[in-house]
């Protein structure tokens, strides 16, 4: 997702984990860190059938799903093990 680990305030570096940060946007980490399997982000995306090919051309695994009616998704797990969800609202 293009985050890049950043230097922790000298403030909170006494509580341990890391920071990541992509532009303006800022996440954290905890040393004890357990990847979400259930809960997860979702990211409404354009072209997912383009994205579907690029991941496969990458050998990245994805999860289809079909379940959400009007959707079209599927589900990642980035590096550390959590899970992804990216979706394409379907037109009629």
């Amino acid at each position: 997702m293009g985050f890049e680990e950043i230097e922790k305030p000298a403030e909170l570096k006494k509580r341990g984990g890391a920071w990541f940060q992509y532009g303006n946007c800022q996440i954290g980490i905890e040393d004890s860190f357990v990847p979400a399997r259930k809960a997860h982000p979702a990211f409404e995306i354009e072209s997912i059938e383009g994205l579907k090919q690029h991941l496969s051309t990458l050998a990245i695994d994805f999860i289809v799903d079909d379940k959400l009616p009007g959707a079209n998704r599927i589900y990642v797990h980035d590096p550390f093990g959590n899970r992804i969800e990216l979706l394409e609202w379907l037109t009629s």
